[in-house]
């Protein structure tokens, strides 16, 4: 139950004086969400095991050298380092390209198609991310228009049918939500990729 109690900022205290303890509590503590982001954006258990263990690491050095000033801020001080480590990751898995060994070598699947790499997906990720928050803060109606049409894939009429309302007013509450996405794509500049 005391566990629950002493806060991060506390926990950081007590490791820095000596208290192994509390750095175990603190990984355990934010383990899950932690290695979930990390997971989520490498898409590989081994790998984001492996991200995981070096941002703590990174974690241990920067209080054991005193060098950690994000007062009250631990978990996403840690975040930025384990999102760092991801960013790290796809840069070096870009230098050192990797290809199955054959007797057949060939330089074009060495050199590729640059477009494709795991960098440009992280920016396709994250322009997604934006694009969802962006239709949440959408007016209810013309969202659910939108979900409707897009994800479930549903002709007007269907949405009308569902909804209740004319295929007029559906097609009116679609072009409405296209027109707010747009301002907001331009108001906050976000990048749409092909």
């Amino acid at each position: 139950m005391q566990v629950q109690q002493i806060s991060d900022g506390n926990l950081v205290k007590n490791y820095v004086c000596g208290d192994e303890k509390s750095l175990e509590k603190l990984i355990l503590r934010h383990k899950q969400k932690i290695f979930g982001f990390v997971y989520s954006k490498v898409m590989d258990k081994h790998v984001a095991e492996d991200i995981f263990q070096d941002t703590f690491i990174k974690v241990i050095n920067t209080l054991k050298r005193g060098k950690y000033n994000e007062e009250g801020k631990f978990l996403p001080w840690v975040m930025r380092i384990s999102h760092n480590l991801v960013i790290d990751h796809y840069r070096k898995s870009k230098r050192i390209p990797k290809f199955n060994r054959t007797d057949d070598f060939d330089i074009f699947t060495v050199l590729g198609d640059r477009v494709d790499n795991m960098e440009s997906k992280m920016v396709q990720i994250q322009t997604h991310n934006q694009i969802k928050e962006v239709v949440k803060c959408l007016p209810k109606n013309q969202k659910d228009v939108l979900m409707m049409r897009i994800y479930d894939e549903l002709s007007f009429k269907e949405i009308a049918e569902n909804t209740g309302v004319s295929i007029n007013t559906v097609l009116g509450r679609m072009r409405y939500a296209l027109i707010n996405i747009r301002k907001s794509v331009k108001k906050n500049q976000i990048i749409l990729t092909d």
